[in-house]
């Protein structure tokens, strides 16, 4: 009997290497003194690691980012948290709703920086009185503008100030199970863009 070597046993029979696990960075966009975003933050990162991804945190309210004189065109300067943006297949914003949009923290993060978003997926977590869901749709439009897609599936926190302690934040009945939907979308569609961005690069 003959047998075969590695090389001359056809490519789809070759067992192919398990792909690298996801990168989700969660980005918490409050930066107020007072604020209970880090506490959403946090159960957010809880339920994106149980997730099976890589999960990383920047609270925005740790960062320095450079003065906005030096900002250009397409992104400025290289941030402190610009490798991380760089390297993270998929993104879960959190952030609250001011006066009916999200907080200026936020969007000079995003302005920081260009070709470190392109081609990659995102959701939201929002809060707010009514769930804080403007804010959202703003981020909708700004993200297209970076080539990142935002998925369908995003949550909104009513009131979760009544939800939180000194032990952090505690869901209501069913908001795990829709933050889960949430990242299990922007799951799906990170892989996907994964593949593209290194096998299919837009040019």
């Amino acid at each position: 009997m003959t047998s075969l070597t590695n090389s001359q046993i056809a490519p789809s029979l070759v067992p192919s290497a398990a792909p690298a696990p996801l990168r989700v960075t969660v980005i918490s966009g409050s930066v107020r003194d007072d604020r209970m975003g880090s506490a959403v933050a946090d159960w957010v990162v809880d339920r994106v690691r149980a997730s099976g991804a890589r999960t990383e945190l920047i609270d925005l309210a740790d960062v320095t980012l450079p003065d906005d004189r030096h900002l250009q065109p397409g992104g400025g300067p290289r941030s402190e948290i610009a490798d991380i943006i760089d390297r993270s297949d998929g993104f879960v914003i959190v952030t609250p709703e001011y006066n009916h949009s999200y907080p200026g923290s936020l969007k000079r993060a995003i302005d920081w920086h260009y070709g470190e978003w392109m081609f990659k997926a995102a959701t939201v977590i929002s809060y707010g009185a009514r769930g804080g869901l403007l804010a959202t749709e703003h981020l909708r439009g700004v993200f297209a503008e970076l080539h990142v897609v935002t998925t369908r599936s995003v949550v909104g926190l009513s009131a979760p100030w009544n939800h939180v302690d000194d032990s952090g934040f505690h869901a209501p009945e069913g908001v795990d199970e829709a933050v889960d939907a949430a990242v299990t979308e922007l799951c799906w569609w990170s892989d996907v863009l994964r593949d593209a961005r290194e096998q299919r690069p837009f040019r």
